[in-house]
């Protein structure tokens, strides 16, 4: 037998401290939360992603120094 609940539930002021990957912030009735995960393959990938890098360790071509364009901090 399901049960269907409505409810209106005002909140005026609500702090959360944090959220992980697995948290569940559940506001109303307690009841059953069925976990639901779906992945899609947006990037059209066919093919195994590539083995990682030690640390340390720069992709092959990649030259020496910042991957990013830094700019040179301001003077004060």
């Amino acid at each position: 037998m399901n049960f269907y609940i409505n409810q209106s539930i005002p909140i005026n002021y609500l702090r959360v401290g944090s959220l992980n990957n697995s948290s569940v912030l559940q506001i109303g009735s307690a009841g059953i939360i069925k976990p639901l995960s779906t992945l899609y393959n947006t990037g059209g990938f066919t093919e195994a992603a590539p083995e990682a890098l030690s640390p340390g360790e720069s992709p092959e071509g990649a030259s020496e120094g910042a991957l990013v364009p830094l700019t040179p901090p301001a003077a004060s």
